[in-house]
């Protein structure tokens, strides 16, 4: 598995990281046993960025990696959190007393006493550019709360205000074959500027997995059930905000581009984890079979693919079939 730079840090992580939303069980139900196995099937192969969020599961998720990590000394494993989310999004909820006892709870739930990265989750424009958001984590630092600290985003143009910030680790996207607007600007910017780029929901809600078809439906407590027009948060959290049967024909169409041998999911995390300026690709798994398919992304990268051949696929589907509706609006 590759390794690479974590920004300025002086840390690496894998090309192909874990995110593990899953194992809150906002995705349906995850035991605890299955959770351990994903995470040591994941390590096992190379991984050695997990992503987790305070709200995933309400902290279940950070315990559960937290409890791993202490039965696993000298694992190289970075953990990269996120706060913000515990309270309504709105630019007064963020205050140096909550970033402190957001991370408080963080280290708590995964029994460090300084948190290797802290991404804030999605937080509203105002708060990412807010001078004050950043006097609030550099003190954070200062003082070994946090370790570096990150900004998840939803536009681009986030994306471009928090890169534009001197001590901004690393920038959290939406970046897969059916949003290629990162592309533009946002990679150029990162890749300049030294700040890492975490691509997340890659395979788009497994929409990309290659295994959904117009009769597969999803546990009512699963978000690609209640979340399909934006019912609960940012309709571009689920699917990527594509529609459901446009995504089925655009991802068979990108599945039979293929050679013979490689999966579709394996083939998109190859092909993120390829472009200029991006430092890790964070698919999910709630099984270890998913988890030891996407680490076989990372042999991808090594092994002759024609990422080259499959990039043009991309790029042509996209412009005919996506860009139009899903361009404009992050």
């Amino acid at each position: 598995m590759q390794q690479r730079a974590l920004g300025r840090t002086g840390r690496s992580v894998s090309a192909v990281g874990l995110g593990t939303w899953q194992l809150g069980a906002d995705w349906g139900a995850v035991s605890e046993e299955e959770a351990e196995r994903v995470l040591a099937a994941s390590v096992d192969r190379g991984v050695t960025l997990f992503d987790t969020a305070d709200v995933y599961g309400d902290g279940r998720s950070e315990s559960l990696i937290g409890r791993f990590l202490a039965a696993r000394p000298g694992h190289g494993v970075t953990v990269a959190t996120k706060m913000g989310r515990r309270l309504a999004q709105e630019p007064e909820n963020y205050t140096p007393e909550n970033f402190r006892a957001w991370t408080d709870r963080s280290r708590a739930n995964l029994g460090v006493d300084t948190l290797d990265l802290v991404q804030l989750h999605c937080p509203p424009t105002a708060v990412i550019e807010d001078d004050a958001t950043y006097d609030a984590l550099d003190a954070l630092v200062a003082d070994g709360t946090i370790a570096a600290y990150g900004v998840s985003v939803e536009t681009c143009a986030q994306a471009l205000a928090a890169i534009s910030r001197p001590n901004v680790t690393n920038v959290q996207i939406i970046f897969n074959p059916f949003r290629l607007k990162p592309l533009d600007e946002v990679l150029p910017a990162a890749e300049a500027a030294g700040v890492a780029i975490f691509a997340r929901v890659p395979l788009a809600s497994g929409l990309l997995s290659g295994r959904y078809t117009a009769e597969t439906t999803f546990a009512a407590n699963d978000h690609r059930t209640y979340n399909r027009h934006g019912e609960a948060f940012d309709r571009g959290e689920t699917f990527s905000g594509v529609d459901f049967e446009t995504g089925l024909a655009a991802a068979a169409e990108l599945a039979a581009a293929l050679p013979e041998g490689v999966s579709l999911p394996a083939a998109t995390l190859a092909w993120i984890a390829a472009q200029p300026g991006v430092t890790s690709v964070i698919p999910g798994a709630r099984n270890v079979r998913q988890a030891e398919s996407n680490a076989t992304a990372g042999e991808l990268l090594e092994d002759g693919f024609d990422i080259g051949a499959f990039d043009r696929v991309v790029r042509e589907v996209y412009d005919r079939d996506l860009r139009a509706s899903i361009h404009p609006l992050w």
